[in-house]
């Protein structure tokens, strides 16, 4: 009994030593994979999401793109129904000519009663003449001045027409362009490019004002967001090089720029006294991909993939041969 427990202890004294030479061989194989001068952090990659929405109520009439496809600036990419809205606008166009062919009639209106007043002003000339000479009595000069003021406010009411029927076909025109708005919007067309994710609604489906048909992904806007401690990010400036390496495809190195640093910690500690406390302030940190590299790349470019973020906290020292930018050929 005796030498198995000596055997029991000699191997509980092995498993010690192999486990602390273990943890030794992890902590420094962890620490020789910190490079100096740099910061990591692992994140995944993000991109912004644009719902494209009808501001009509209504049926959705077609969808012409699929989860997957990649979409233009300003293709239509669905179409809701517009039977309704085409009824009014014919309505609304009809109101138009109705209104031009008032126009028509007060300008018409306008000519004869100016016509009159012509006529009633020549009448009253000549029987004032005949009335000074004494041909003339006076009642007869007052009836054809009756006249001749009556002449005269035909006229003024006849020239009030004409602003009256110019209005009611800006009112008429400004009801088509209104009905035709609303048949322009009916035609969802893609604000930015990008990669379809979802087809949220299909055709014949009756949807509420403000509801999302599609969702795009803006591959052209991708970054990282990273965490930082505060001795790192304290020292970084908006515009300094980064690094992204993606578990994807880690042979590859792609080039970013750190555009957002975060001016107070993500989450502290409820008393930050010591110097180790402070270390555990963490700052969020957006690395951004180019645009154009976005669009060089744009049928490899995915959201949601997972990596690790590299930052130059040190501007002094050049980039290490390992973090040197390697992209797809």
């Amino acid at each position: 009994m005796q030498v198995m427990n000596k055997n029991g202890m000699i191997g509980v004294v092995l498993l010690v030593a192999v486990g602390i030479a273990g943890a030794a061989w992890w902590q420094v194989s962890q620490e020789s994979a910190v490079i100096d001068g740099i910061s990591q952090s692992n994140g995944r990659i993000e991109a912004e999401r644009i719902a494209v929405a009808t501001k009509l109520a209504g049926r959705v009439a077609e969808v012409l793109v699929s989860e997957g496809d990649w979409v233009q600036e300003g293709q239509t990419i669905a179409r809701m129904d517009t039977k309704d809205l085409e009824a009014e606008l014919h309505q609304a166009q009809a109101t138009v000519l109705q209104a031009q062919q008032q126009k028509l009639q007060a300008e018409a209106l306008l000519r004869q009663r100016q016509s009159e007043l012509t006529t009633a002003q020549a009448a009253f000339s000549r029987v004032k003449k005949l009335a000074k000479d004494g041909f003339n009595s006076q009642a007869q000069l007052d009836v054809q001045q009756t006249v001749l003021d009556s002449a005269q406010a035909a006229v003024a009411a006849a020239e009030a027409g004409v602003p009256l029927a110019k209005a009611t076909i800006a009112a008429a025109e400004a009801a088509v362009e209104g009905v035709q708005s609303l048949i322009d919007d009916a035609s969802l067309q893609a604000p930015r490019a990008g990669r379809v994710q979802y087809v949220l609604e299909h055709s014949g489906e009756v949807v509420a004002a403000g509801t999302s048909i599609v969702t795009l992904t803006d591959l052209t806007n991708m970054h990282m967001t990273i965490f930082l401690p505060s001795r790192d990010a304290g020292r970084l400036a908006i515009g300094a090089e980064a690094r992204i390496i993606l578990d994807a495809i880690p042979d590859y190195i792609i080039p970013a720029s750190v555009t957002f640093v975060s001016s107070t910690a993500q989450f502290t500690p409820k008393s930050v006294e010591t110097q180790e406390e402070r270390d555990k302030l963490m700052f969020r940190v957006k690395l951004t991909i180019a645009p154009e590299l976005l669009n060089a790349y744009k049928d490899r470019a995915r959201a949601g993939v997972p990596g690790v973020g590299y930052v130059r906290v040190d501007d002094s020292l050049p980039w290490p041969t390992e973090l040197e930018v390697r992209l797809p050929q």
